[in-house]
């Protein structure tokens, strides 16, 4: 038995309380929240400092610029950590983060859950396997439009960016997928809820192997495609079961979360669609993700550790700089 701490108490922190809770591994320390009128049926602590029991691991599900500096107090105390996506507020913070582990005997996972849909696994392996011969682009729509009160009163009001919140998710997937990130060019769109906060615009990409990219993202614009959408995975978010993802190759291209595969090399004839029997999750990932940290902390490799996932980070913030940087130059007046 596993005992588990988890600090944050917000939409995915409950989330993941609730998990291991469930889990026959697992013994729920606690949940560390300065706001004690969370979840009050779970013994309570307002910081890290103040846990004075046994840690096996720590779940780290904190606004974003909390994750280096919790994580390096977590490391000190020599928990292994499973740390929300994306791992620190900024790649400096990261790298400092990655400083102390190296120091440290101490494991450490970051909460890309997504690689561990069957899915992407899935499309992974077919990918690699040349299923579409050698990836030439891929193109990506996350769009949905997010609840004013989702940024009402809290930290996401200035910094609810979907670059940092959401995008960095669908930046590691196409990682996973496809290979490293070397370049982004990135465009802002206007801003419909009268703020500065960064909320659409497009991103092209260019590949370590030669292939590029494109990402439209939206937080402002209801629609059938995104990640959520496409797969259920958010009990919060409706679902579609939309494709939001479309990758092309020198012998055929594949959707996703469909599956959907076209085969054909020939300008003369039509592309024809393949059978593809699609994986199916055995459980949520997010509980695949909760296995996978138990194994971690019996000394398996991390499917993504806070070096890897700084990786995904830098592209992010690479991406989130130059948006920031048309705002401050007047470029956009909403």
């Amino acid at each position: 038995m596993k005992r588990i701490l988890v600090v944050g108490g917000g939409l995915i922190g409950i989330r993941h309380l609730a998990a291991v809770r469930e889990h026959p591994y697992c013994t729920l320390v606690g949940l560390v929240d300065p706001d004690l009128s969370i979840t009050p049926d779970v013994l309570r602590f307002s910081s890290i400092t103040e846990v004075d029991l046994p840690v096996d691991g720590v779940i780290i599900a904190t606004p974003t610029h909390l994750h280096a500096r919790q994580g390096i107090e977590a490391a000190k105390r020599g928990w292994h950590m499973l740390i929300e996506k994306p791992v620190a507020g900024t790649l400096q913070e990261a790298r400092a983060l990655e400083a102390v582990l190296k120091d440290t005997k101490v494991g450490s996972l970051v909460g890309h859950h997504r690689r561990y849909h069957a899915p992407v696994k899935q499309l992974r392996r077919a990918l690699k396997a040349g299923i579409v011969g050698d990836v030439v682009n891929a193109s990506l729509i996350w769009a949905m439009r997010k609840p004013d009160a989702y940024f009402e009163g809290n930290w996401r009001t200035a910094g609810g960016s979907p670059v940092m919140i959401n995008l960095v998710h669908d930046i590691d997937i196409l990682r996973f997928v496809i290979g490293e990130v070397v370049g982004a060019v990135a465009l802002r769109g206007g801003a419909t809820r009268g703020s500065d906060r960064i909320e659409s615009g497009a991103v092209a990409l260019s590949f370590e192997n030669g292939a590029t990219g494109t990402i439209s993202f939206a937080d402002t614009a209801p629609s059938p495609w995104g990640f959520e959408a496409g797969t259920g995975e958010n009990p919060n978010i409706g679902t579609t079961m939309q494709d939001m993802m479309w990758i092309t190759g020198t012998k055929g291209a594949i959707s996703f979360p469909s599956m959907t595969l076209w085969q054909g090399e020939q300008w003369g004839a039509p592309a024809q669609q393949i059978p593809f029997e699609v994986a199916l999750n055995e459980k949520p990932p997010l509980e695949s993700q909760l296995d996978h940290f138990i194994d971690l902390m019996n000394g398996e490799t991390p499917l993504i550790d806070v070096a890897d996932a700084a990786r995904t980070l830098a592209v992010a913030e690479s991406i989130e700089t130059q948006l920031a940087e048309v705002s401050e130059r007047g470029l956009l007046h909403g």
